[in-house]
């Protein structure tokens, strides 16, 4: 198996990497990042800053996305396991509004390759979930924006009761988010990368 293989998924640009592991008595090791590699894979970004996260069983983060100054991701779980989900808000796309989510888990050792311009969350399913992801644009606090998670009008099937957890924990931030087409209607959103 080569170093990567790409998956793509029903939305465009929003593709999986499965990784190469070698693995023996003594542990694994993988590489999780090959410019050269990923732009023979035909994902040519250039990433600007990594970021990790420690969630506790059922904390669910997102959806959270810049605007403008939108952020290409590339995460990974790297202890423990998630559900991860991208929102398609590319106003020009077939898929716009639509949503894709898998579980990535330090057992598989994929990642997720999310384009600039989508909204991003994850729940974690199990304890000490240890979530790391390299971004294309730096933070820029006042272009935060976010939907909120639980979004009727989105329909994420979050495998909350798969996995025993009661009730989403989010922060109060999150928690007050709006709808996506709340937000849509006041929106700053747009289409650069």
């Amino acid at each position: 198996m080569a170093k990567f293989n790409l998956i793509n998924t029903r939305i465009g640009g929003l593709c999986v990497v499965e990784v190469s592991s070698s693995q023996d008595s003594r542990g694994f090791f993988i590489e999780t990042w090959n410019k050269h590699e990923f732009e023979k894979l035909g994902l040519n970004v250039d990433f600007v800053q990594d970021n990790h996260s420690r969630s506790k069983k059922g904390v669910l983060r997102g959806l959270h996305f810049q605007a403008p100054n939108s952020q290409a991701k590339l995460v990974r779980c790297a202890n423990g396991a998630v559900f991860d989900v991208a929102v398609d808000l590319r106003r020009n796309s077939k898929t716009f509004c639509q949503w894709y989510g898998l579980i990535l888990s330090d057992e598989d050792k994929k990642m997720f390759f999310i384009p600039g311009n989508f909204a991003h969350g994850f729940l974690a399913l199990t304890d000490n979930v240890d979530f790391v992801y390299k971004t294309s644009e730096y933070y820029h606090p006042e272009c935060e924006r976010g939907i909120i998670w639980n979004d009727p009008g989105l329909n994420i099937a979050w495998p909350l009761n798969q996995f025993g957890i009661d009730k989403a924990e989010v922060s109060d931030k999150d928690a007050k988010l709006p709808k996506l087409k709340d937000y849509l209607r006041n929106a700053d959103l747009n289409n650069r990368g």
